[in-house]
């Protein structure tokens, strides 16, 4: 992987936007940030997803006439895995060079803690473990989702133990702590 794709993730972790971004921003600022290039989605007029390939961006409303409130984006690393490396779009591969298919998880947090990045590992969702670890960025509210072991999505020719899933922004501290205190929780 070039330096250049790793400063992406650690720019992603460390401000929880995605150039710059927010989860919060109107569906105009992403398009402006990432550009035309995207797959736009709408469920019952009152959700709405543009997926850029890597990065997918979501929107809410209470009813039709009212405008998108950004809710959060998720940055679908695992998609990258699939061989094909346009996912990460004109826009990104411009700025940030080529993405690698796998993204390790060691490597990311060992640049994350030279920058003063901590990562926090918190309770996996029951649905999702022991398949997947995730570790949050309390400053930035992002969240990284890592292969924990093979499981029906994560075989051993697309992804491998340690590998990143995804990466989410905002987890919230309500969130956190809602797993810390699930039924199950460790």
């Amino acid at each position: 992987m070039t330096p250049y794709s790793l400063a992406f993730y650690v720019d992603v972790i460390a401000t929880g936007t995605v150039l710059g971004v927010r989860p919060t921003s109107s569906p105009d600022h992403v398009t402006e940030a990432l550009g035309p290039g995207f797959a736009e989605n709408s469920f019952d007029d009152l959700t709405m997803c543009r997926d850029y390939g890597l990065a997918e961006f979501f929107w809410d409303r209470a009813c039709a006439d009212q405008p998108w409130s950004g809710h959060h984006f998720t940055l679908q690393v695992h998609r990258l895995a699939e061989g094909n490396r346009a996912l990460a779009g004109e826009t990104l591969r411009a700025r940030y060079g080529r993405f690698a298919p796998r993204l390790r998880f060691g490597k990311l947090q060992h640049l994350l803690q030279r920058r003063g990045i901590p990562l926090l590992e918190i309770p996996e969702l029951p649905a999702n473990a022991p398949y997947y670890r995730t570790f949050w960025q309390p400053g930035s509210q992002a969240a990284v989702s890592v292969v924990g072991t093979y499981g029906e999505y994560t075989t051993p020719d697309k992804l491998r133990v340690g590998d990143v899933y995804s990466i989410q922004a905002p987890m919230t501290a309500e969130e956190v702590e809602r797993r810390t205190w699930a039924p199950g929780a460790p």
